[in-house]
């Protein structure tokens, strides 16, 4: 049975003097659909005697609805189904899967604000963020619906009038397994390039934020598409196993850690099953002192505090060049001081809450850690309880810059996935290349000068898949994103990554006689 539950939005009050916080709902309640699975078409109970499993609203620390995780007889359905409508959208031209990706990228637009409110309620991320986010995921889908009609093969001339081409074919069910900080913008990213090449997809979102990529698979049947075509099964581990595992299904993409992405790989190689693995990262961002500087605190304050903190490409080694980092610190210090914390269903909020308790002490213990190595705590890194009571069991903190950082502490070396900043100091190019590229992750980097020799003279030695100059975290859906090393393999977005939703077989037509050694 579908229920929806209402969950009460914090609304500004009636009579809020003017220029007071703006909030952005206008409505007293957001419904909260169940169940949150979803597959042949139609939200789906699990048949199966799971334990239901709590999921949370960051902001305020009460509980959101409850989600029920997928079992074998779950994820075989949902793959059933696939695998029923992959033979159907396969044998559709490109123009006709395009047009059922564009009205589904209408829709997107035309419930904007409800998807990116829900998105807000479900991660904790400021709604300003999350219409981003929402505008990103459609975007990608009107891209790769412009990319379906142009699919071809190749014509290779041979000898004698005989002659070869290639097809670029359909994989058939791809999975999808997301994290919990884009929900429904991965959810787009991975499903748009899938449908396009004529696949269809099982998506298995973060059990952290389950609720935006059912509402984007309802969107995906009303716009059109079969049955079955992009279906949704919710659960952790067990059920991310049984995808991977699954003899129907021919690839997995995956976002999320490193050690999780292994064992994504390690579970696809037993069927031989390509994997597109987006991971983490311990991104370096070099600033060098003929950059300029307000540019360079933006770009600093981008790379490290979007979506609190919680992005796998941040830049979270600040590399400052010696002669300008007084300078560079009091600035950077004073603007992350300035940061608005607080209900991310205001206009006016920045920074909202962390995704989960367990994340916000992981943080904050990192903080700790840093302290005891000797790093400076120069602003922040402390929990923050926002002045209204109903957010006072939120999972908030004051986004954290840290100074007198070295390359062994493990705030630098490790991965934190928060608001949390590390400044270290260089003299040189060559030794900041140098310390740069000391990681086993290599999924971004940024450089900030004014020198554009210098510029592209670095990026080209940084190991790194996806690099910025003058800039950072900006990711246009036509330009692929990945990384290097340990931070993945494959790429999303872009046209490259048609190749990696598709397989090129190779016809040989013979136009004479058959000459034969035998």
């Amino acid at each position: 049975m579908i229920q929806r539950l209402a969950v009460s939005l914090r609304r500004r009050p009636a009579a809020a003097p003017l220029g007071a916080a703006v909030r952005c709902v206008s409505s007293a309640s957001v419904n909260v659909t169940v169940p949150l699975n979803f597959w042949a078409g139609k939200r789906r109970t699990s048949q199966e005697n799971c334990n239901k499993e709590n999921v949370y609203e960051p902001a305020t620390g009460r509980i959101l609805c409850h989600l029920e995780p997928c079992g074998a007889v779950d994820v075989n359905q949902a793959v059933k189904a696939a695998k029923s409508a992959f033979g159907h959208w396969s044998k559709m031209s490109g123009m006709e899967r395009a047009r059922i990706m564009i009205e589904a990228a209408h829709i997107i637009e035309s419930r904007r604000e409800e998807i990116a409110e829900m998105e807000v309620v479900n991660n904790g991320k400021s709604i300003t963020e999350a219409r981003l986010d929402v505008d990103s995921g459609r975007l990608c889908i009107e891209y790769y619906a412009g990319l379906a009609s142009t699919l071809a093969g190749q014509h290779v001339q041979l000898p004698g009038g005989s002659f070869a081409y290639t097809r670029r074919e359909p994989l058939g069910v791809c999975v999808g397994i997301g994290a919990w900080n884009y929900p429904f913008q991965i959810a787009s990213w991975k499903s748009a390039p899938a449908l396009a090449c004529g696949n269809s997809m099982v998506f298995k979102p973060s059990p952290v934020t389950p609720v935006t990529a059912v509402m984007l698979a309802e969107i995906y049947t009303k716009a059109g598409a079969p049955e079955g075509l992009f279906n949704v099964v919710q659960g952790s581990q067990e059920t991310g196993s049984l995808l991977c595992h699954h003899p129907d299904v021919a690839k997995v993409s995956f976002t999320g850690s490193v050690p999780t992405g292994k064992k994504i790989m390690e579970m696809a190689s037993k069927g031989v099953k390509p994997v597109t693995l987006e991971l983490g990262g311990k991104s370096p961002l070099l600033i060098f002192q003929d950059c300029d500087l307000e540019n360079a605190v933006r770009g600093a304050l981008m790379a490290n505090f979007l979506s609190q903190g919680q992005v796998c490409s941040n830049g979270t080694r600040v590399f400052v060049q010696k002669n300008i980092l007084p300078e560079f610190v009091e600035e950077i210090v004073k603007r992350t001081q300035a940061i608005e914390i607080g209900d991310p269903l205001l206009e006016s909020t920045r920074m909202g809450a962390l995704v989960s308790q367990p994340h916000l002490e992981k943080v904050l213990s990192f903080v700790d850690q840093a302290k005891k190595e000797g790093a400076r705590v120069l602003c922040g890194g402390e929990r923050f309880v926002p002045s209204d009571p109903r957010l006072k069991g939120g999972y908030y903190m004051t986004p954290c810059v840290l100074g007198d950082c070295t390359d062994e502490m493990t705030c630098v070396k490790e991965e934190i996935f928060g608001p949390v900043m590390s400044l270290l100091s260089f003299e040189t190019e060559e030794e900041v290349l140098q310390r740069a590229n000391n990681t086993t992750m290599g999924l971004a980097a940024g450089v900030f000068t004014r020198d554009v020799r210098r510029a592209h003279r670095v990026v080209e030695q940084i190991k790194a898949g996806s690099c910025f100059i003058n800039n950072y975290n900006i990711t246009p859906v036509e330009v692929p994103f990945g990384g290097f090393k340990m931070s993945g393999i494959g790429r999303e977005n872009g046209q490259v990554t048609i190749e990696y939703y598709s397989q090129l077989k190779t016809v040989f037509v013979e136009m004479g006689d058959v000459d034969s050694l035998f």
